[in-house]
């Protein structure tokens, strides 16, 4: 009996003792709904808890309600919530580090697109943190007018800057593709396809290998280019040996631009992939962001740069003369093939160059991203004078400030529009293009 008393007090005081750790682990473990965010209706900071808010509006700043955001914690822990009447949300955090702001692109109203889908933004604590989203178009019902409209001459300088950030990104594709029509006559329907490439590689070695920006942009040159190297060498170069005429080797363009479309699409999706998530502000005496200052800069020194190259470099000299007359130039000694497969390397390059920036400046990049800007591309290059590099620059500015500013007059979906119209109007007066001519010498 006493044996039999003595077991029982063991296993007791064991159970006692495996009661006690389990509680102490519970104790330990952070409760399930204790998550470092919490959404809200408002957010105070303080030496315990950040703020995370922000608000979603269209095209006319109206703000837009009931659209779905989510927020992620650096520890995973998620939350999310839907915008109020006026367009807010807020979250409180506990917890400070990078958090992942995602827009719930199916819970937007018609009328509306997003130009980024998702932020990352640093949140410490005892601070407020934006997080805003601004879209393109508007709500039904939308007016600009009130405490937020912009002066007549405010809108006008800002459609005027943001078309000539628009005509700079397109001169760096549309020399290259120029280039590559002075010198081998072939309209190049995949070129469009290098400018989305360039993007999807910055997004890749930005936003998810995490390099320097700058870095970043000079690989992404680098593999452009040589992606052009590659196309001459395996495609081009040996279909031109073969003879084939410039209708047969423009539909293998537009197979390949088809081709690398859909290979972009298999690869990322169709979701828009932000290569900086940074949140910025309009600022400056153009009115824009600081990203869009630094791409503007850098397409002014390319452009100049490439100018000076084809005005006083012994290549450029070789390079207009090819374009002017291929048999003449190698009668005279210029290895025209080296020519050429230098221009595809320099022209791609650009191209690349142009998606990285592109993408920097309008939120992001996705498939298509290369073919809306195709046509837009074309018309610069024909406008100025098809085949002439300086004209491509000419008709990109001229494509660029009048498709922004018609919207000024007209609905933003139509604005391409309008740069094709003063395409076919300059062509019905001057047919060869502003700097076009019949010897055209690049």
């Amino acid at each position: 009996m006493r044996h039999a008393s003595s077991r029982w007090s063991r296993l007791a005081a064991a159970t006692v003792i495996v009661v006690a750790g389990l509680l102490g682990l519970m104790a330990a473990a952070p409760a399930a709904g204790d998550s470092p965010i919490t959404s809200g209706t408002s957010c105070v900071a303080n030496d315990t808890t950040g703020c995370l808010q922000g608000k979603v509006i269209d095209a006319n700043r109206n703000p837009v309600a009931h659209v779905k955001i989510s927020v992620t914690a650096p520890s995973g822990a998620t939350d999310s919530t839907k915008t109020a009447k006026d367009g807010s949300f807020f979250f409180a955090v506990t917890e400070a580090g990078a958090y992942k702001v995602d827009l719930g692109v199916s819970s937007l109203p018609k009328g509306v697109t997003p130009k980024l889908t998702t932020l990352t933004v640093t949140v410490e604590l005892s601070n407020i943190t934006p997080a805003g989203f601004a879209l393109n178009g508007h709500i039904k019902g939308s007016v600009n007018h009130g405490p937020a409209a912009v002066p007549l001459y405010q809108l006008v300088w800002q459609q005027f800057s943001q078309g000539l950030l628009l005509g700079l990104l397109l001169a760096l594709a549309a020399i290259g593709l120029s280039l590559i029509y002075g010198t081998t006559g072939l309209s190049n329907f995949a070129h469009s396809e290098q400018i989305t490439l360039g993007g999807f590689l910055a997004y890749v070695f930005a936003a998810q290998l995490g390099l320097n920006i700058i870095v970043a942009t000079i690989l992404v040159i680098a593999l452009t280019a040589l992606s052009g190297y590659l196309q001459d060498k395996l495609i081009w170069g040996p279909l031109r040996k073969r003879g084939l005429g410039l209708t047969q080797l423009m539909v293998v363009t537009i197979g390949l631009s088809l081709a690398l479309e859909y290979v972009f699409q298999l690869i990322f999706g169709a979701r828009v992939y932000p290569v900086a998530t940074d949140l910025e502000l309009n600022t400056g005496p153009l009115s824009i962001t600081p990203a869009a200052y630094w791409a503007m800069l850098v397409s002014v020194v390319v452009l100049a740069l490439v100018g000076l190259a084809l005005t006083f470099t012994r290549l450029g000299r070789a390079t207009r003369a090819v374009a002017d007359n291929r048999a003449l130039a190698a009668a005279s000694g210029i290895d025209v093939d080296r020519v050429i497969r230098i221009v595809w390397i320099v022209s791609t390059g650009l191209a690349g160059l142009s998606g990285v920036l592109y993408a920097l400046v309008n939120g992001g990049v996705y498939w298509l991203t290369g073919a809306q800007l195709l046509l837009l591309i074309f018309a610069a290059v024909t406008l100025g004078g098809i085949g002439t590099a300086f004209g491509a620059l000419v008709g990109s500015l001229i494509i660029g400030v009048v498709a922004n500013m018609s919207t000024l007059f007209i609905p933003q979906d139509l604005k391409y529009a309008t740069g094709l119209v003063i395409l076919i109007v300059v062509l019905l007066v001057r047919p060869q293009g502003i700097l076009g001519r019949r010897e055209r010498v690049g």
